[in-house]
Order: C-alpha cells, then sequence, then structure tokens
C-alpha cells in the first residue's frame, strides 16, 4: 500500500496540451489509495473533459466560482451554488498542479486571482507540488525560470519537466513527467519529510498460543488489533517496521511493514531479541503468555480420566530481556492491569527498564481484548502521567506514536 493511501489529494489542471495525461495521473493517485478531487482551469476543458476526470475521481469536477449547471437560458443563475476555494484548500492535503503552464506558474508568483484554480492555490494550507509543461524556449525562458525559483520560494515544490518530444514536434526539455513519475516523486518527498524517515520499529502483536499437545493450547483473549494498528501508525510516519506477530486474523499491507508470524512465547523471545540490536523503537504490544505447560503432549491427550493436571512453567520475559540488553533503543511496554493499576504500572515501568508504558484497565467500559476502542494513560520514565479518553485504537496508535516522538525530540 502506498504512502498516499487515505491522502486527500486536490489535482489543479491548467491549460496544456499535457493536460491528456491526468486522467492517467487520477487513476494512479485513486490506486494509490488516495482521495481525488480536481480543479480545472476553464481554458484546460478544451484539452481534457471533466465527465472523465469526475468518472475516474469519483468527485465532481470544480472549474469555476458557481456551478454552470444552474445557468438559466440567458447565462444567469437563479440559485447559483458557490464553489467555496477556501474548503478546496482546507480539505487538501497535497496540492498538485498538473500541468502548470507557463501562464498560471506566472499568475502563481505574482499573486494574480482570476479563477478558481489560483484562489484555490491562495488559499491551500497544504504541500503545492506543480508540473510544469510547455516548449523547450517558453521552458528555458528567464521569465519562466523566475516563476520557478519564486514559486521555490514560497516552498512550493517543482517536479522538472524531462526531455522529449514536445508538441511543437520540437525534442527538448519542457514535457511533462510522466504520471507514474510524478506519483513517486511525491510518494518520495513525503516520504523523506515523515518524522520517522530512516527510523526502524520492531512491534509485537496479538497472543501466544501454548501448546499442550498437537490440539490444544493455552492462550487468550487478545485479537493483536492494538499491535496491527501502531505497526501502520509507525509506517505512516515513515519508519521501517518489523512486525513480530502471534495467532491473529488480522492483516497488513503497507509496504514498509514486515510481518512475523510467530506461535508460542519462545517464538516471539527469539525474533524479538534476534531484531532488537539493529531498530530504534521497539513497542511490545503483545499480551505474551506468562505460564506455558512444562510437558507438551506428542499425541492428542485422550479424554478419559475425570480430572486433568498441567503443570506450567515460567515463560522468558521478553520485555525484560530487551530492557537489560537496550542501548540506543526507545523501548515502550503495555500494562494490562485489574487493580492497582498505576502502582503496578509504575513498578513494570522500572523494572523493565522502559522508557514509556501504556496502562490500560479491564475496568474501563470499551478497553481491553478484540474491540475496535482502547483507553489508555502513558508513564513515561520521568514520571509524568498523559491520560487519554476512550478513542478507537487507530486513535490510540496515532497518540502513542506523537508521543514517542516527543519523548525522542526532547
Amino acid at each position: 500500500m502506498s504512502i498516499l493511501s487515505g491522502k486527500h489529494i486536490l489535482l489543479g489542471i491548467t491549460a496544456g496540451i499535457a493536460a491528456y495525461k491526468t486522467a492517467h495521473l487520477v487513476r494512479l493517485f485513486i490506486k494509490a489509495g488516495a482521495h481525488v478531487k480536481v480543479v480545472m482551469t476553464p481554458a484546460s476543458k478544451d484539452f481534457i473533459t471533466p465527465l472523465t476526470l469526475s468518472t475516474l475521481s469519483k468527485n465532481p469536477v470544480y472549474s469555476s466560482f458557481f456551478n454552470d449547471d444552474d445557468a438559466l437560458p440567458d447565462g444567469t443563475q437563479e440559485n447559483p451554488i458557490w464553489n467555496n476555494h477556501v474548503e478546496l484548500g482546507l480539505w487538501a492535503d497535497i496540492f498538485i498542479i498538473a500541468p502548470a503552464t507557463a501562464n498560471t506558474m506566472a499568475k502563481m508568483a505574482n499573486g494574480v486571482c482570476d479563477n478558481l484554480l489560483l484562489a484555490t492555490y491562495l488559499s491551500a494550507k497544504c504541500p503545492v507540488y506543480f508540473a510544469p509543461a510547455m516548449d523547450l524556449d517558453m521552458y528555458k525562458h528567464q521569465s519562466t525560470k523566475s516563476s520557478f525559483e519564486t514559486l521555490k520560494t514560497f516552498g512550493n515544490i517543482m517536479i522538472p519537466a524531462t526531455s522529449g518530444e514536445l508538441a511543437s514536434g520540437l525534442v527538448g526539455e519542457g514535457r511533462m513527467a510522466e504520471p507514474e513519475a510524478i506519483v513517486l516523486f511525491i510518494e518520495q518527498n513525503v516520504l523523506d519529510q515523515l518524522p520517522l524517515k530512516g527510523k526502524k520499529v520492531l512491534i509485537t502483536a496479538g497472543p501466544t498460543y501454548e501448546a499442550i499437545d498437537p490440539v490444544r493450547f493455552i492462550g487468550n483473549h487478545s485479537s493483536g488489533k492494538m499491535g496491527f494498528e501502531i505497526s501502520k501508525a509507525a509506517a505512516n510516519l515513515g519508519a521501517e517496521v518489523i512486525l513480530i506477530s502471534g495467532p491473529t486474523h488480522e492483516t497488513v499491507s503497507l509496504s514498509l511493514i514486515k510481518v512475523i508470524k510467530v506461535m508460542s512465547a519462545a517464538q516471539m523471545y527469539a525474533a524479538a531479541n534476534e531484531h532488537f540490536e539493529s531498530v530504534d523503537i521497539a513497542i511490545l504490544s503483545a499480551a505474551v503468555a506468562d505460564y506455558r505447560p512444562k510437558h507438551v503432549s506428542d499425541i492428542k491427550i485422550k479424554k478419559k480420566d475425570p480430572s486433568f493436571n498441567i503443570e506450567l512453567e515460567k515463560t522468558q520475559d521478553i520485555l525484560k530481556s530487551l530492557g537489560q540488553i537496550k542501548s540506543h533503543q526507545f523501548l515502550v511496554g503495555f500494562a494490562l492491569e485489574t487493580n492497582n493499576e498505576l502502582e503496578n504500572a509504575k513498578g513494570k515501568l522500572k523494572a523493565k527498564n522502559l522508557n514509556l508504558i501504556v496502562l490500560n484497565s479491564l475496568k474501563d467500559d470499551g478497553a481491553g481484548f478484540g474491540g475496535a476502542s482502547n483507553k489508555v494513560t502513558f508513564i513515561t520514565d520521568t514520571q509524568d502521567i498523559i491520560a487519554h479518553d476512550l478513542k478507537s485504537k487507530k486513535d490510540v496508535a496515532t497518540d502513542l506514536m506523537n508521543q514517542i516522538i516527543k519523548q525522542i525530540h526532547a
């Protein structure tokens, strides 16, 4: 899954022959999992139809301040609907103007606002990319170069044109980057700006199953949802994630996440210790079994005796073992408590040499195993206590990653 998944992308189209490529560009953004809206200059509709772009984006296409659909025969509008450029600018996570003609770029550089696209540009709060497209002499003209430089000083990001055959029949620089190259450029640029770019994160998730015999086991009700949401939140912040998961129905498809599947506490212990040295952050959210059967039968145990006893032994403490060997790593643990919650969590924080512990209680409605929500309290290694309201596990994961980043950069 692309880093653009879930992003709101506003595509601005100006009047250049390269506008024909924007149909494919919209499809690529949609394929990447983004939500796409299109705003066009009036003249750009001579090069590609709004109907095509609306069909592909599954959203209305905007090209004027008022909807043309409400026009009366004399051209006036009885109840005109205003297309709010401010709302469009606020909606967007990313604004990409492609093709960006010399005319539009000059207006952008000088604050000229004579159409909806330019008004939206001046209202945008998000990163703005522009992909120039024009003939080679126009591309090299000093006034065009001046527009490039001015827009860069505004913080706008240029996707350079390439060399190739142009609409004039000449061959040279000025051809708009291909849609695949534009998407790749934006993905890489977004990734480079993320706060965990270059960081490696280890996450454990789900339950462990401790075998009694070939068909029976000791386990718990953990679904793995929390750990999987944390892994997605970390990857969306640019981190390379190693997700060690016990048995679960949860799945993830982000390219930055490598999933290692395990069954038992011993297997999770081995995997966590194998990868710990290479990571910057470790978040142990798995519900690891504290005990396992001391003796495991090779064959199915028959139901023949009126009672059956299982002798248990302690499993290896994964969190404690990592706390003992940590050097540069930021280590996070979880504490699920039913009584004396704060005291028990603080004790675990200290005993296991953690930087942060996430406390949740089975007493809280909507929290704990299996559900889509959780209610947590963060306790830091400086004894700060940050309590959160009941939230979706996705939002809890976001809060957790933000807390980790805050502590790392403190």
